[in-house]
């Protein structure tokens, strides 16, 4: 995907060994890119979110092992650095898939060698996130395209929320993916973005790629969704995800539960764009199993923007000595959920339809 024009990931390897980012809490402001260089620094920018969205905290996590291996290749060091990534972010479960693949392979190779074998592993992890945000893009393109021959001239009105875009991921993105496919087939396509509270990941993170990649957007509140389903004015929604269930059941972002129930009552096809590494397989229960984070309240009662003279200041917007709840994500019930879009096709959100796609993981647990 495109920044300023020019090609861009969201994450890669340097040529000392160490990894670079693009610092995620400095947009859309600042296009700022940090060096990850030891286990400390892969933890932190995960936790405090310069890189997020699960499948990029996957990839991330995966060269937070190999990192972690130049500085401690033995068993010891092996299983701290695996211990503390994966309580860096407790929701997103590609984190805990990204690095207990890796952490599997290094545990039979000599220690001499783990480094290097952690390197391969986080590259192929982050080539398969990007092939597989493409064929999610492919084939939610072609919903889509469905609606778009029975639309006539108008544009296709979709509403999404928070940010599964490119920058969640190392490219291409999950529900954004397929809007930049549709756009490459030439369909006329207009975003309805969420602002997403309390961080802004809409009105920060997705309207800013949006309008790097010339596709039409309006941020708008986030209580405004249900207000444009009423009049007609979306004609579906596309959200990613951040953990789901073997039966179809999604956590993403705290509000997209509410989403999910306007567009239920308007008769607005409500569909999860996410890769299969998404999917934990050991949970049947979104809401009583799905461990959801509890966040800084600063982040509910502060805010950072842009000053006139291009400054960036945390001011706060709460009344003085209130306190605030910070739930960062709910569950949305896969009854209320159309459809799972996936690298593999699109399914019906339950067991029966994710298990006919992914029969290898179909066994109960």
């Amino acid at each position: 995907m495109l920044i300023h024009g020019r090609p861009s990931r969201t994450i890669w390897p340097t040529a000392s060994g160490a990894v670079e980012i693009i610092d995620q809490t400095c947009l859309p402001h600042a296009v700022k890119i940090v060096r990850l260089e030891t286990l400390d620094d892969t933890v932190a920018a995960i936790a405090d979110m310069r890189v997020r969205g699960a499948p990029l905290i996957g990839v991330t996590a995966a060269w937070g092992l190999a990192l972690a291996m130049r500085a401690d290749a033995s068993d010891a060091g092996l299983a701290l650095a695996a211990r503390r990534l994966k309580a860096s972010r407790p929701t997103a479960v590609n984190l805990a898939w990204a690095v207990d693949r890796v952490e599997s392979a290094l545990t039979i190779t000599p220690a001499a060698d783990r480094e290097a074998v952690a390197r391969g592993g986080a590259v192929a992890i982050a080539e398969a996130d990007v092939a597989a945000c493409r064929r999610i893009g492919e084939h939610g393109a072609d919903l889509i395209e469905v609606i778009a021959r029975a639309g006539g001239d108008r544009p296709v009105n979709l509403l999404t929320h928070c940010n599964a875009g490119w920058l969640a991921t190392v490219d291409w993105g999950t529900a954004l993916a397929p809007v930049y496919v549709a756009q490459a087939r030439g369909v006329d396509v207009h975003v309805w973005v969420d602002e997403t509270r309390p961080r802004n990941q809409g009105a920060a993170l997705t309207a800013f790629e949006l309008g790097q990649q010339g596709v039409a957007h309006t941020i708008i509140a986030d209580n405004a969704g249900g207000h444009l389903m009423q009049h007609g004015r979306v004609d579906l929604v596309i959200v990613g995800a951040d953990r789901i269930t073997r039966t179809g059941d999604a956590a993403n972002k705290i509000g997209t539960y509410l989403k999910a129930l306007a567009a239920a009552d308007n008769g607005v096809p409500f569909h999860v764009a996410a890769p299969a590494s998404t999917v934990d397989w050991r949970l049947t229960d979104g809401v009583a199993q799905i461990p959801i984070e509890e966040r800084g309240a600063e982040e509910v009662t502060h805010m950072t923007g842009a000053l006139a003279d291009g400054s960036l200041a945390r001011v706060q917007v709460s009344a003085p000595g209130s306190p605030a709840a910070n739930f960062a994500f709910d569950v949305t019930p896969a009854r209320l959920i159309t459809s799972l879009i996936t690298e593999r096709g699109v399914c019906p959100a339950s067991e029966a339809g994710l298990s006919a796609l992914f029969p290898e993981n179909a066994a109960p647990y």
